[in-house]
């Protein structure tokens, strides 16, 4: 199949996205992947439900569920950051469903764009891990919550393991500090993980991340950082491919990125730093003003249903809600991808993110763009 031919397969739906740039890395050719405009979306009666998501979760595979009930996938439109996300539905970005992580829900929450989710609608709530439902600030009261959980993971290193060499044998952070590898390191490009990582390596506790002294100390770190990153992107497929191809080392991803590029038989791993990983959790919201709210929560069931589970667990290398999605894998398997079928151990292991303040991550997204702009 040739990349046009391929090209009509994503669009038809029998080819994902994620399938598609495999093909695509293999075979050494860039994909960009192009934000949708900015627009009201109002879906009239009868139309699919559009969620609102991170790239990469725009695929068939995650709603075979949703497909088999309404004879076609849900709309979608993708952002690179939860604070580009809150601010377009602020301006008027009207969706089903969204997918915020734990340590913006509460902000998600405040800013009155929601509604409580009912539990009693969903079929495989029973199943979903309760650990990852009781998270801070989830509950809505009267047996509802604003977030349905659905993945989990860690933000970590992955590295070439035939090209970094580790200081006495250990993973750690420094790696992503390491002038030796100046220009062949990559990270992603939102504060939500790069600044949360710089306070990994700067030493300063998660709930002490609200203070002047801790801005500074973070902010130092990842100034001297900044001449060593060759690119800072929100597509993970770029950091992917530079990582196949040896033009990067290592690079800050996700599980996904080293989970993908095992399969393709490139000689990776995905640090467990020495210092700890950032984990965290993320999930489904529904919009106060869901055009279609029972195919909102159809897109909610798909997600949770041990079907999307497998798929996340063994083609992304995430950890799913649902308890079942793991009964199909081994503790072996699942400790090479940072993962457990018990989500409080790596949770724990590493570092959980806190939810902070709006102010917070206003100072702190505007202080990182200066950073990466050099400054």
């Amino acid at each position: 199949m040739d990349i046009l031919d391929q090209l009509g397969a994503v669009r038809e739906g029998k080819l994902s996205r994620r399938r598609f740039t495999q093909g695509l890395l293999s075979a050494g050719v860039a994909m960009t992947m192009v934000p949708a405009g900015a627009r009201r979306v109002m879906a009239s009666e009868g139309d699919q439900a559009t969620y609102f998501t991170w790239g990469g979760y725009d695929i068939p595979e995650l709603f075979g569920e949703y497909q088999a009930k309404n004879g076609a996938l849900p709309n979608f439109s993708v952002f690179g950051g939860s604070e580009e996300a809150l601010t377009k539905m602020r301006g008027g970005f009207v969706v089903d469903v969204s997918h915020p992580c734990n340590q913006a829900l509460p902000r998600w929450v405040a800013s009155g764009l929601f509604q409580p989710i009912d539990p009693s609608r969903l079929s495989h709530w029973a199943d979903v891990m309760p650990e990852l439902i009781d998270l801070q600030g989830n509950d809505a009261g009267e047996g509802k919550v604003w977030m349905a959980p659905f993945d989990w993971g860690q933000s970590s290193i992955t590295y070439r393991t035939d090209l970094v060499e580790l200081p006495n044998g250990e993973e750690s952070w420094d790696i992503l500090w390491d002038p030796k590898y100046a220009g062949r390191l990559g990270s992603l490009a939102a504060g939500a993980d790069a600044w949360w990582i710089g306070a990994i390596k700067a030493g300063v506790p998660f709930d002490q991340l609200d203070t002047d002294e801790a801005f500074e100390k973070i902010a130092a770190v990842m100034r001297e950082q900044r001449p060593l990153i060759r690119t800072y992107t929100d597509d993970t497929t770029t950091l992917e491919q530079a990582l196949a191809s040896g033009e990067m080392v290592a690079a800050l991803t996700w599980n996904s990125s080293a989970a993908l590029l095992r399969s393709e038989g490139v000689p990776v791993a995905f640090a467990k730093p020495k210092e700890g990983a950032l984990t965290w959790v993320c999930g489904v919201v529904i919009h106060k003003d869901a055009p279609n709210i029972d195919r909102a929560y159809d897109v909610i069931d798909s997600l949770l249903s041990v079907e999307t589970g497998q798929f996340m667990i063994n083609d992304y290398g995430y950890g799913h809600s649902n308890r079942k999605s793991f009964d199909s894998f081994d503790e072996e398997m699942l400790s090479g991808l940072g993962l457990s079928k018990n989500p409080i151990e790596v949770l724990q292991a590493g570092h959980f993110q806190i939810p902070q303040s709006q102010d917070w991550e206003t100072r702190m997204n505007e202080l990182f763009e200066q950073i990466k702009a050099g400054f």
